[in-house]
């Protein structure tokens, strides 16, 4: 079974699984979409150091099985700070936050 999120990029997905799948002489998938519910809730978190700087720690699973993981910085002079602070937010030093995926 194949199980998908909803969107454009889900449907591409299955579509790559459907085929790999079939070249490889097993039997059609079945796909199940994910309801947007039931969708993971979290993609890392978010923490604030005593200086201000928020830390990113995020993962990631790829279509077949594949996991990444990414560290990523933000000192509060950085051209994103606001935009990473309001996603993550409210955020103090000391704060740690579950990190919502992106739209």
């Amino acid at each position: 079974m194949v199980r998908l999120r909803q969107g454009v990029g889900a449907v591409l997905v299955g579509v790559l699984a459907c085929l790999e799948a079939c070249s490889q002489k097993h039997p059609e998938p079945e796909i199940t979409v994910i309801p947007k519910e039931e969708q993971r809730k979290s993609i890392g978190s978010a923490t604030m150091l005593p200086d201000g700087t928020i830390v990113l720690l995020l993962s990631a699973e790829g279509p077949n099985g594949e996991v990444g993981d990414a560290r990523y910085e933000y000192p509060p002079n950085h051209p994103q700070y606001a935009e990473i602070l309001k996603h993550v937010g409210p955020l103090r030093p000391g704060d740690d936050n579950p990190v919502a995926p992106w739209p």
